[in-house]
């Protein structure tokens, strides 16, 4: 069990966070902050990954924007992360499934995720009605239908989830600010610190036969996990409107854990190259 939730957080920073239950109490401070308008997503988008640790690569995730829709006169994006674990690997067997519905600034609306356990499937949903001040939690079994949580919590201020919080990364990245991100986790309201920055860094990946151009960020949780995580984490993004994730590291138990990136599909956009002079 350790295991499995150790590759979980290599896969994606947040998402070790991102099925648990949410008590009523919440956070009282926050820093929700406005977003580039210069960037944007693109329907159809979709980037592939690979964990590794050391020399061995553990599995891989892949994010998609699945849709964009508007409610109320305001536009909503929808998204998709999915994560496998490779076969053969001791002591793991991931497969699950995350979606988010975010508003224009880039905070969950909506988070919907379904984990394979070896004889079923669970669910966790938060829907968060921010004009009411309530975010409804639901749990359960997916098949047969069994709900085991139907709760509802107080909020006063914009969360993320698991997924929509990268979303709000890529945005904001090339950007030189901090930010304190109001998050669900274990059952509990907590802050996710984020440092971006503007100074332009090569990146070299084996996807990509060139330097790539882009900016850092860093960053960490207000907590340490009962697993090993600190709560360190940093990433590099392009340098463009499109602001893809390249490369992020983590560091837990084991030691330092990579993700980066191997496939796109997005029509028009090649990494953007990285030129010194």
């Amino acid at each position: 069990m350790k295991n499995k939730y150790l590759i979980l957080v290599f896969f994606l920073p947040i998402l070790f966070y991102a099925f648990k239950p949410v008590k009523s109490n919440i956070l009282d401070d926050g820093c929700p902050l406005s977003f580039s308008s210069a960037k944007s997503l693109q329907v159809g988008e979709e980037f592939r990954f690979v964990v590794s640790y050391s020399f061995i690569d553990l599995g891989e995730i892949i994010i998609k924007v699945t849709g964009k829709n508007i409610k109320n006169g305001k536009y909503f994006y929808n998204a998709v992360a999915l994560i496998d674990s490779y076969s053969g690997i001791p002591f793991v067997d991931l497969h699950q499934v995350y979606e988010t519905s975010m508003t224009e600034d880039y905070f969950s609306d909506f988070f919907r995720g379904i984990i394979q356990h070896k004889e079923y499937k669970t669910f966790t949903e938060y829907d968060f009605k921010y004009d009411d001040s309530k975010v409804f939690v639901k749990k359960g079994k997916v098949k047969p239908y069994e709900l085991w949580t139907d709760t509802t919590g107080h909020i006063d201020k914009k969360y993320q989830d698991g997924l929509s919080i990268l979303y709000y990364a890529r945005m904001n990245s090339g950007q030189n600010k901090s930010v304190n991100l109001p998050c669900m986790v274990n059952e509990d309201k907590v802050f996710t610190k984020i440092n971006f920055y503007n100074k332009i860094e090569p990146v070299e990946i084996d996807a990509v036969g060139y330097e790539i151009n882009c900016v850092r960020l860093d960053g960490h949780t207000d907590f340490v996990s009962v697993f090993g995580l600190t709560g360190n984490f940093e990433g590099w993004f392009t340098n463009d409107e499109v602001s893809v994730p390249v490369l992020a590291k983590l560091n837990v138990i084991i030691g330092s854990v990579t993700l980066e990136l191997v496939e796109w599909k997005k029509e028009g956009w090649m990494p953007p190259k990285y030129n010194d002079e």
